[in-house]
């Protein structure tokens, strides 16, 4: 289904995630990505989590998926920082999503059709979680945030992304610290041409004659 803007799931979205998050420091963030992914009618969320960073963002992706009956799916590089990032859920009084453990390659194989993406600019994988994952062909929204922390400095998604990836429009804002969107534009799939025989009866002879369609 093609991603449609949705005002009323992103704005409830927005709420639930501001009475969650009041005690985040991240929920300036939280807010704005929980209200995208609502009012996007997202169906496979999937962040990528940095081990030693806040649970607002999360918390806010699972209003969402909430709001739109979404799959959530959260990427951790380890087993310490599963046990972490599930702990802090908890603490939150928020249900942890699904959480998958190991290299981007790995995690993307079974995550196929994603239409919402966010990713710390903290991780060390970044490029390659981006590259390998496997976006909706109806199009996606991906979100890095936290780019005015990353070790290398000049986040651009044309240095992320490989070159068959289609960046419809993208927007730096300054909220959090820094937070870059990137619209994906669907794909076209066409059908494999397979030729056909049209009959066609000449009127006056009778004859049919043959043509390849």
């Amino acid at each position: 289904m093609k991603l449609v803007w949705s005002p009323e799931r992103a704005s409830r979205a927005y709420i639930d995630t501001v009475q969650s998050c009041e005690l985040f420091k991240e929920s300036g963030v939280a807010e704005f990505i929980s209200a995208m992914a609502g009012g996007w009618n997202a169906k496979l969320i999937v962040e990528a989590w940095w081990h030693g960073g806040a649970v607002g963002t999360s918390i806010g992706l699972a209003m969402a998926a909430r709001q739109t009956g979404g799959r959530h799916v959260c990427m951790v590089s380890d087993e310490r920082s599963r046990l972490e990032y599930v702990n802090t859920m908890r603490e939150a009084g928020v249900s942890p999503p699904e959480v998958v453990v190991g290299e981007a390659e790995e995690m993307m194989l079974g995550l196929v059709g994603v239409d919402f993406l966010v990713v710390d600019g903290r991780r060390r994988d970044l490029a390659r979680v981006l590259r390998f994952a496997k976006l909706s062909h109806q199009g996606a929204v991906l979100a890095c945030k936290n780019v005015n922390q990353r070790i290398v400095a000049g986040f651009r998604w044309s240095r992320v992304l490989d070159g068959a990836t289609r960046v419809v429009r993208s927007v730096a804002t300054p909220v959090g610290n820094g937070l870059d969107i990137a619209y994906i534009g669907g794909t076209t799939i066409s059908p494999k041409s397979t030729s056909r025989w049209i009959s066609y009866i000449d009127q006056q002879s009778g004859e049919e004659h043959l043509f390849r369609g």
